[in-house]
């Protein structure tokens, strides 16, 4: 039964007190057995059954749970740098989208990639993540827009999760926007959506949720009302990508639905964050994509102060979102959206674990949750939000193994 001793500081992110209660516990150890947390406390008070296992030792750093990202379109092929150029020139980013550019780009050089070359990027890319102290990943389909290549993203994130290190969680993004092939017939691809991916995706296991983009250049809300309750239907738990681009009602929608979360919320209503709270709703705050969009970031505040579970992510995608690195989103939260570090902290494990249906087993470091944990060279969570560095994660354990970095002893 290893521990990990000599911990400076240890935020368990345990059960809630309110969003900036990280459970943090100073001069801690941590101690687990098959891959789940024990026991978590103050050294002074280790159990004597636990004081003679085998120790790793932390070096009197911070520690703390997995990041779990929880907004991610983890597979996909090419990039869209030139579309930087032309944000940054003035084109926004429904002009470009309607020149075919954006999701529509993407899609085309995804449906050009196999299995494994789509499988060898995304472990690349995983890779990376899990160096930054990231254990968990949300992961979307919807660059393929057709059966065959939805499923072949699918399948890509099936084989990352049995691969490992990382544990992927998958999502059904089929109605990202209307492939340029049924742009004359919207409703038509809406079936091929209910009639045929999803039933495909229900049937193969190989996903958990159904997402949907509801904007005026992707899919109305009435849309999103039935590709969502076919998904659950069929077993696929609805999460939204909502009031991103314009303000049209998506909150309540996401609430209406039982969404398990609420993604983007940048013009998010006053009544939409009400209906979120009395709903259970997550939001979920991406802020590289509204960095690189120069947008508004969505109201953290409002939303916490109204009652909303708010987490962040990293939206990693090829176009509006060109990074998996989370701690640098949690970093623009603090500073742009006004999130206190153990705001985002909490945002970013334990909230994201719900987000993604992982709450208990991902996110915190209190007994029965899985080992998964993050050593961090900083003396606290201020202090390594607020020193940004390319990555300040020392090692990365997954079920208690080391997956990422060193560790002294044991």
């Amino acid at each position: 039964m290893p521990r990990l001793a000599n911990i400076g500081s240890l935020a368990t992110c345990a059960s809630p007190s309110g969003q900036d209660d990280i459970g943090l516990i100073r001069d801690a150890a941590l101690v687990w057995r098959d891959g789940i947390v024990r026991w978590a406390g103050p050294a002074a008070a280790l159990p004597v059954e636990y004081a003679d296992e085998p120790a790793w030792d932390a070096g009197g750093r911070l520690v703390i749970p997995g990041l779990v990202d929880a907004h991610t379109h983890l597979a996909f092929g090419g990039w869209r740098a030139g579309e930087f150029s032309d944000r940054l020139r003035g084109r926004d980013y429904l002009e470009i989208a309607a020149a075919g550019g954006g999701i529509k780009s993407t899609v085309r050089a995804t449906r050009a990639l196999d299995e494994e070359a789509l499988l060898a990027r995304a472990r690349e890319f995983l890779s990376g993540m899990v160096s930054l102290g990231i254990t968990t990943v949300e992961a979307k389909s919807g660059y393929g827009l057709d059966l065959e290549t939805e499923l072949r993203l699918l399948r890509v994130y099936r084989r990352l999760d049995e691969m490992g290190p990382a544990r992927i969680v998958s999502t059904c993004l089929a109605a990202h926007v209307v492939p340029a092939e049924w742009a004359e017939d919207r409703a038509g691809y809406v079936k091929l959506v209910t009639e045929r991916i999803l039933p495909a995706v229900a049937e193969e296991g190989l996903a958990e949720f159904c997402d949907v983009f509801v904007e005026d250049s992707a899919f109305s809300a009435d849309e999103a009302r039935r590709i969502c309750e076919r998904g659950s239907e069929l077993g696929l738990r609805p999460k939204l990508h909502v009031d991103q681009l314009t303000g049209g009602g998506g909150a309540e929608l996401a609430a209406s639905l039982g969404a398990v979360s609420a993604d983007h919320l940048e013009y998010v209503s006053e009544a939409g964050i009400e209906a979120l709270a009395a709903a259970g709703v997550v939001g979920v705050t991406l802020p590289l994509a509204t960095l690189y969009l120069n947008q508004t970031p969505p109201p953290a505040r409002g939303l916490i102060d109204g009652g909303v579970a708010v987490a962040v992510a990293s939206d990693f995608n090829p176009g509006t979102a060109p990074s998996w690195h989370l701690p640098f989103a949690m970093t623009l939260a603090c500073a742009r959206q006004r999130m206190t570090p153990a705001e985002v902290l909490r945002g970013a494990t334990r909230y994201a674990a719900r987000a993604v249906g992982r709450e208990g087993e991902a996110g915190s470091l209190e007994p029965g949750a899985a080992a998964d944990f993050a050593v961090i060279d900083a003396p606290d969570v201020e202090h390594w939000l607020y020193h940004l560095r390319p990555n300040a994660c020392v090692a990365t354990a997954i079920g208690g193994e080391i997956r990422h970095g060193v560790l002294h002893g044991a």
